[in-house]
């Protein structure tokens, strides 16, 4: 973390010297101006919401994978689990944890976004080799297909579902290209969004051509979609329709050098809580676009040799399957929970456990917040 905070009224007149100097030299001093303007606004920014490494608590135990974590109103914690042949981990308010494991499909099912359907029945998007689709599993470890299906093709490699408030399920599929990594690239453009009915099984795409979509939020008007870009590094506004359609692409937010969006959560006060792969950031999105970096935990070699990797078009899965942070293990979701939704859990690539912080707004409910979970504390067929 940068040394030395300085008060508001110097930063903001060394903010205004390095941009004076930056248009009279864009060129020459572009990378260093990035890092000063990105020292500013963790340096500013932290004095206001400061989120140390320190702070950090963490939940759970001996969890595979737990890309994605929803936090319930009765304080338990569910992430995916890449243990064995695929299934949920549930984490109790005091951090014991168990592991569901599906039991219906021989191959192994590879969650990576989950949600909670309005029974209680926890729905897996599924990141295979080739092929997706988003599955729904019991808590006796029971296997069914949900939505397999998109303009009537088979899924692509899945990445997350949610679920709004109308019941209907919102899939994102990053890309078409197999392998995956093939499209971790500045120009990626075969992602898109589609959206599935109560009880269809088939989704229809309404969002298409995006830069490896990621997750997606829903506000609390049903109103509007947000979704984030990763490799296309911008936070993009939709506005919805009743019918489930999506129009006015606008884009709320680019973000500098370092960071890869990925984990998306709506906060009362209308602020959007980002999640960044690499990089270990948490940043904060303002209704206008205004970008805050409120935690962070990155090797500067790594990120360096990570950003020269993406200028070139090369970047690839060793650049993120190590994880370099002092604490963080590659975050990439966000939750908000505990008794005040002022609870921020950390979903994460390469961590056994849930990191969390507390935060100075609330966050939104999530549609799931009140589900009936019973059958899932506990534990009927742990791994």
């Amino acid at each position: 973390m940068p040394e030395g905070y300085a008060s508001q009224s110097a930063n903001t007149t060394r903010q205004n010297r390095v941009m004076r100097d930056a248009s009279q030299s864009a060129g020459r001093v572009r990378g260093w101006v990035v890092r000063v303007v990105n020292e500013f606004w963790v340096t500013y920014r932290m004095v206001t919401h400061p989120v140390s490494l320190e702070s950090l608590n963490f939940s759970g135990s001996g969890l595979k994978r737990p890309e994605c974590v929803l936090a319930h109103a009765s304080g338990w914690l569910f992430a995916p689990s890449w243990q064995g042949q695929g299934g949920v981990s549930c984490i109790s308010p005091n951090g014991a944890t168990h592991t569901v494991t599906q039991r219906t499909i021989e191959d192994p099912i590879r969650p990576n976004g989950i949600a909670i359907d309005q029974t209680g029945q926890i729905l897996l998007a599924h990141l295979g080799d080739s092929l997706g689709g988003v599955f729904s599993l019991q808590a006796d470890g029971t296997l069914e297909e949900t939505v397999m299906t998109a303009n009537g093709k088979l899924l692509p490699p899945t990445n997350y579902v949610v679920r709004d408030s109308q019941q209907r399920l919102w899939i994102t599929v990053s890309t078409r290209l197999c392998p995956r990594a093939k499209d971790y690239r500045q120009d990626a453009c075969t992602g898109f969004i589609a959206v599935a009915s109560p009880g269809s099984t088939n989704a229809t795409i309404v969002a298409d051509g995006l830069g490896y979509t990621n997750e997606v939020v829903v506000d609390e008007a049903n109103a509007c979609l947000y979704v984030n870009e990763t490799f296309g590094r911008r936070l993009t506004r939709f506005e919805l329709h009743d019918d489930g359609s999506l129009s006015n692409p606008k884009t709320l937010a680019t973000f500098d050098a370092g960071t890869y969006p990925d984990g998306l959560a709506l906060a009362q006060d209308g602020s959007l809580w980002v999640t960044s792969i690499v990089s270990n950031r948490v940043l904060v999105v303002s209704p206008d676009g205004e970008v805050r970096v409120v935690l962070e935990d990155v090797h500067p070699d790594h990120l360096a040799s990570t950003e020269q990797a993406y200028k070139r078009n090369e970047l690839g899965r060793p650049h993120l399957d190590t994880a370099h942070g002092k604490v963080l293990k590659n975050i990439s979701n966000l939750a908000f929970g505990g008794p005040t939704l002022q609870t921020a859990y950390l979903g994460n690539l390469l961590g056994d456990r849930i990191p969390y912080f507390q935060t100075p707004v609330a966050g939104a409910a999530m549609p799931h917040w009140h589900a009936p979970i019973e059958d899932w504390t506990t534990p009927q067929h742990p791994s």
